[in-house]
C-alpha cells in the first residue's frame, strides 16, 4: 500500500505562518502588557517564582453551613459551585466589603445540585500556612474574613 504525500500549497503555508505569527504576538503582548485574565495568552506569573524558605502562604476558601446542619468546604470549580477559586481570590477584598457577593455561590450551587443540601450560611476564610526553612511549621491558621446568611 502506497501513501501519497500531499504538500501544502503557497496559500496553505502563508495561512499557517500567519496563525503562528498572530499566536506568538498574542503571547508576547500578554506577557509584556497583560494580566492573568488574558489566559492562555497572559503571563503565567503565579507559576514563575519560588517561595522563600521563611514565609507565610495564604489560601482562600469558602465554607458553607447547609440546611442539613453540616459544615462543608464549597467546591470552587465550575462543576461544584460554578465559580473557580481564582475568581474568589481575585475578588476577596470586594467580598469582604460586600459579603452579599457570596449569594451567587449559593444560588449556583442550588441550581447545579438540586438534590444536595442547600447552603444557608457562607464564610470566606483565609488559611495562612507558615514555612520555616521551606517546611510547614504547625497547622494553618484560619481567619473568617466575611460571613453571609443566604437568602
Amino acid at each position: 500500500m502506497s501513501v501519497e504525500v500531499v504538500r501544502a500549497g503557497r496559500t496553505g503555508c502563508l495561512v499557517r505562518l500567519a496563525v503562528v505569527v498572530v499566536g506568538v504576538g498574542l503571547l508576547i503582548h500578554g506577557t509584556v502588557r497583560g494580566t492573568d485574565d488574558l489566559w492562555p495568552f497572559g503571563p503565567m506569573s503565579q507559576y514563575a517564582m519560588s517561595v522563600p524558605g521563611d514565609t507565610s502562604i495564604d489560601s482562600i476558601r469558602v465554607v458553607a453551613l447547609t440546611d442539613a446542619g453540616t459544615t462543608v468546604d464549597v467546591p470552587l470549580d465550575t462543576n461544584g459551585a460554578g465559580v473557580r477559586r481564582a475568581e474568589i481570590e481575585a475578588r476577596t477584598s470586594a467580598i469582604v466589603a460586600d459579603p452579599s457577593l457570596l449569594q451567587s455561590v449559593a444560588d449556583d450551587w442550588a441550581r447545579k445540585h438540586p438534590d444536595k443540601p442547600r447552603y444557608v450560611r457562607l464564610e470566606l476564610v483565609r488559611d495562612t500556612t507558615t514555612l520555616v526553612r521551606g517546611r510547614v511549621s504547625g497547622h494553618p491558621a484560619s481567619k473568617v474574613l466575611a460571613v453571609w446568611q443566604v437568602r
